[in-house]
């Protein structure tokens, strides 16, 4: 069942949110038994509540995420020393792979706030195992996949989904491992640490017994949790702001917007900060334009009916795939006056907002299994956004004149990015 209009979504959210709170899971997650570990497309139960309790208590309340707003601020300073030094170098036209440098950033935002430190050291890195691993991963566990509509076929695996995604994945667990095992070690040998992070809190609650089933929280699923944290907050946060700096440069007119108003905040002898962040209503606007026109999961991820529902007159069986078609939905003329076209002014004036209530609107879905990090995806892409608009002046590269000849071709795998890569001259301005 396809859900692809605001009022359809309104029923599904309002009525049907606990009958349809199982996940439906594609075949190549389970490879590795990977959704058994999992947040996001763990089975619904007493054990999934526990997982997301303590990622909701220990991660992502707004409480911790004011707490690590320095720590955010350090990763945004060192994304602007990286380009500013790239932007001293001589081009031929080329530019700067925008999505690498947004990539590390983001990665080490998660790792501060999960292990306390950075993860990626420098620049240099970004190209480096890990990001052609977690890219590789999501193109294939992204891919339609006959199996997940012909079960009888998945001990086939006829496209070798499953078996790629196993190979990807087994890599990016070993190297989720080293973290987890290197934090062990310091708690076995007494080292005392300033700060109480994710690792802790999961560790914390290894081994312990989860009520009403018998699973337990075991290294194995804290690995799985600690690198679906980093799924969840890297590619998705990246591949927005990416989005966003893209329609900016096609569009002069509203790039020049968002510019006077954070030059008018911020000022010319500063950098802007996260408390900057309210006081800009354009920015905000904007940020919500480009989730609105480009939402990281165009299809969230799928749900599963547990038992037999009557839905908008339509009996819908046990078992039954649900997608939520938000691709759709926030582009429907229904909802949308000109929805096609980049226009942040349209929420200038509007309370629909992007936290699961309003159903034109659902970039971090709703309900019981909405995104878990709403609220620090939303201040990392705006303070990454406006961070490079107010830190440098921005021209396309590969030799685009025309702005409006940007290719914003869209790939669309389990996530939806770019498909050339955005690549932009930078000159700093501060």
């Amino acid at each position: 069942m396809v859900v692809q209009s605001a009022e359809a979504a309104a029923e599904l959210f309002k009525k049907y949110d606990l009958p349809y709170a199982d996940r439906k899971v594609p075949d190549s997650l389970t490879a590795l038994d990977y959704h058994k570990g999992s947040v996001a497309i763990g089975a619904y139960g007493a054990y999934w509540r526990k997982l997301r309790r303590i990622c909701t208590t220990e991660f992502l309340v707004h409480k911790r995420v004011n707490a690590s707003m320095k720590l955010r601020q350090k990763c945004i300073d060192d994304l602007v020393g990286w380009i500013k030094e790239e932007s001293e170098k001589e081009y031929s036209g080329g530019g700067i792979r925008l999505d690498r440098f947004l990539f590390v950033t983001s990665f080490n935002a998660i790792g501060n706030i999960m292990l306390s430190k950075d993860v990626v050291q420098s620049k240099e890195k970004v190209s480096s195992e890990f990001f052609d691993l977690f890219i590789t991963f999501l193109e294939w566990i992204g891919k339609p996949n006959i199996a997940d509509f012909v079960p009888f076929l998945k001990w086939v695996d006829p496209q070798r989904i499953r078996r790629n995604s196993e190979k990807y994945l087994e890599r990016l667990l070993e190297i989720a491992s080293g973290f987890v095992n290197e934090r062990i070690e310091e708690k076995k040998s007494g080292k005392e640490k300033e700060t109480h992070d994710f690792l802790d809190a999961l560790l914390d609650d290894e081994g312990d017994d989860v009520a009403q089933g018998p699973e337990k929280l075991t290294v194995k699923n804290i690995n799985i949790l600690l690198l679906e944290m980093f799924f969840g907050g890297t590619e998705t946060t990246s591949s927005t702001v990416e989005w966003g700096m893209s329609e900016l440069m096609r569009n002069p007119d509203q790039m020049a917007k968002l510019r006077e108003e954070v030059d008018r905040v911020v000022g010319r002898d500063r950098k802007v900060e996260e408390t900057d962040l309210n006081n800009m209503p354009y920015l905000q606007a904007t940020v919500k334009e480009i989730m609105r026109l480009h939402p990281v999961f165009p299809l969230l991820l799928p749900r599963n009916s547990m038992q037999e529902t009557e839905f908008m007159g339509y009996v819908v069986p046990k078992d039954t795939q649900i997608l939520v078609n938000t691709y759709a939905i926030q582009r429907d003329p229904g909802s949308w006056a000109d929805p096609i076209a980049f226009k942040p002014e349209r929420f200038l004036d509007s309370d629909v907002d992007f936290k699961g209530q309003h159903f034109e609107m659902l970039p971090f879905g709703s309900g019981r299994r909405s995104c878990i990090g709403l609220t620090l995806g939303h201040r990392m892409v705006s303070l990454t956004l406006a961070t490079l608009v107010h830190a440098f002046d921005w021209k396309l590269g590969d030799g685009i004149i025309n702005p409006e000849s940007l290719d914003m071709s869209e790939k669309v795998g389990l996530t939806m990015r770019r498909m050339v890569p955005l690549k932009l001259v930078p000159t700093y301005r501060i």
